[in-house]
């Protein structure tokens, strides 16, 4: 297994003393989508530091805050790229089910889950 017992490779890691920590559920579900393919050997653990290091250092770089508050955005950028670049979806897809989400979410009556109903990839 690629993943780490303690995440301690994973740089600047939002995490309290029971572990990581999520604001929102999608911060929580693309962390668990990053352990999974790294899990399954589509990316060691270590590979993927390395990427979430350059993307934080590239916020950095473009003079974004180092408070914490983009940290997920961060790790999902990651993930888009390395899915990309092993093959796993193609740009097109991606953005295609991005725009398939927004499109659910506009309209979500307020309250409610917002629900795919029909994929486009």
């Amino acid at each position: 297994m690629n993943q780490p017992e303690n995440f301690a490779d994973a740089p600047k890691l939002p995490r309290d003393e029971g572990g990581p920590v999520f604001a929102e559920p999608w911060q929580a579900q693309a962390f668990a989508l990053a352990v999974k393919l790294s899990e399954q050997g589509y990316f060691t653990w270590k590979e993927w530091s390395a990427e979430l290091a350059a993307e934080l250092k590239a916020a950095e770089a473009r003079g974004e805050p180092d408070d914490g508050t983009h940290y997920y955005e961060h790790w999902l950028a990651t993930l888009e790229r390395l899915v990309t670049r092993k093959g796993l979806t193609d740009p097109a897809a991606l953005l295609q089910r991005k725009q398939d989400w927004a499109d659910a979410y506009r309209h979500t009556p307020h309250g409610k889950p917002v629900v795919l109903k029909s994929p486009s990839c």
